[in-house]
């Protein structure tokens, strides 16, 4: 079996997001098929700026095929069309303008996908808000197979998505709140589907005092782990904890690894690592009392999962349907709706060990059950194996006809389309289920 794994984003040096998802599945596919991903020369999401150099090389014995960005992000041009197709009423045209305008746009790449032909039995495209993903699953007819690694934000609601996701001859999804939005808003129900996830390169083992030596780590502390950004709740992080730190006299530090965007508050509880190698990580949250995700958007954290491979629990944004539907079905973690609650649950944690230990141990369980890389690897070949015994499904529905169908503007804000979808986790575990705690 040949695959072709279509990302936006692709390198060893690229950390964390659907980036690393694409090369944790590329890599574990490996084993199996015959594999090779096709990809921009672009390092950084925020830019899309060429810096690798076009053409083939292999990473981690990957063959990896990049081809340059036509053209540089502009944030503001994104920024507009993103507020006029959110929150305005809004032409087809006016979708795809805003493709355009998030990137990254390489004609190169997707010249390479449409010429591939029958050379590859799956196209494994990831990200669908990404020009990459949205186009190679239209250049691939009958092989395409969705990633979507969607959250539940604005986007969601554009109209542009449900023909590609239709189309698609199966859709791989992060989680089952992920599933339930997408088939709300885009009518997915009878495209083959499995939810998914993702698995991680835990270690066999780590050592929490290796840590705790070379960082100067003497207080007990939580960790955050991942970019720091307003966008993914840190400025709410930030008050919550240094509010909760002038009410009580405890010792606890809240310890932060990854890059900022985002000033991290001066505060002596607040200690900030910087990037660090797994090794650390990994060391750093298993001396945790709990890891803390305040993200309000996620598809699928996969710290949080990492964190209950190593039994820790996990304290989460409970806005985000996501966190919240995990904590449930994991029976491993607490999550939160605003800062009075974050210090109850946090205070609740810290203040009795055996349920923190309790849920440490539903988090090994849960993760063993359904992300470790032979459930992962499995779910894909067995979806590999059903797509071949199948008859493709019906072809990609047509762009509507005519200059003028295009630019009639009659599609209703995303924003809008998006906040009228069901909310809250799902509470039907995943296709493999964990223990019950």
């Amino acid at each position: 079996m040949k695959l072709a794994v279509v990302v936006q984003r692709y390198g060893s040096d690229i950390g964390g997001g659907s980036e690393l998802h694409a090369r944790y599945v590329a890599e574990h596919l490996a084993a199996h098929a015959d594999v090779r991903v096709l990809t921009t020369c672009a390092r950084d999401y925020v830019t899309w700026r060429n810096e690798y150099p076009p053409g083939e090389e292999r990473v981690n014995g990957i063959a990896v095929e990049r081809f340059p960005v036509a053209r540089q992000h502009d944030t503001r041009d994104f920024a507009r069309r993103s507020s006029f197709v959110f929150e305005h009423r809004h032409s087809l045209e006016d979708e795809f303008s805003w493709l355009d305008s998030q990137g990254p746009v390489s004609p190169g790449l997707l010249a390479r996908v449409e010429r591939a032909g029958g050379e590859f039995d799956f196209v494994v495209a990831f990200s669908l808000r990404y020009h990459t993903a949205y186009h190679a699953a239209r250049l691939s007819p009958g092989r395409a197979v969705l990633v979507p690694t969607t959250e539940r934000d604005p986007a969601l609601g554009l109209a542009i998505l449900g023909p590609a996701l239709r189309a698609a001859r199966a859709v791989m999804y992060n989680s089952p709140e992920e599933r339930a939005t997408l088939e709300a808003v885009a009518a997915t129900r009878d495209v083959p589907g499995v939810t998914v996830g993702i698995g991680s390169d835990v270690p066999p083992a780590t050592d929490a005092g290796r840590a705790r030596h070379r960082f100067g780590l003497a207080n007990p502390f939580i960790v955050y782990v991942g970019r720091i950004d307003a966008n993914k709740g840190c400025e709410d992080l930030f008050d919550y904890f240094t509010r909760f730190c002038a009410r009580t006299e405890r010792l606890l530090d809240l310890v932060l690894i990854g890059t900022p965007a985002l000033t991290i508050p001066d505060h002596p509880r607040i200690r900030h690592l910087g990037y660090v190698s797994d090794v650390d990580k990994f060391d750093v949250i298993a001396g945790a009392e709990a890891l803390v995700m305040p993200s309000p958007f996620e598809s699928l954290s996969m710290v949080a999962l990492e964190a209950w491979a190593l039994g820790r629990p996990v304290l989460a944004n409970g806005r985000c349907d996501v966190l919240a539907g995990q904590c449930q079905r994991s029976n491993a973690g607490l999550y939160y709706m605003n800062g009075r609650e974050f210090e109850a649950m946090l205070e609740a944690l810290l203040d009795d060990e055996a349920v923190s230990s309790r849920m440490g141990e539903n988090g090994r369980a849960f993760y063993a059950a359904n992300y470790a890389w032979p459930v992962i690897e499995q779910k894909y070949l067995s979806m590999f194996d059903r797509l071949t015994s199948e008859k493709p499904r019906a072809s990609i529905e047509p762009r509507p006809p005519g200059w003028f169908a295009r630019r009639r503007r009659r599609l209703p804000p995303a924003a809008a389309v998006v906040a009228a979808l069901p909310t809250g986790p799902v509470r039907d575990r995943p296709e493999s289920s964990s223990r019950p705690s």
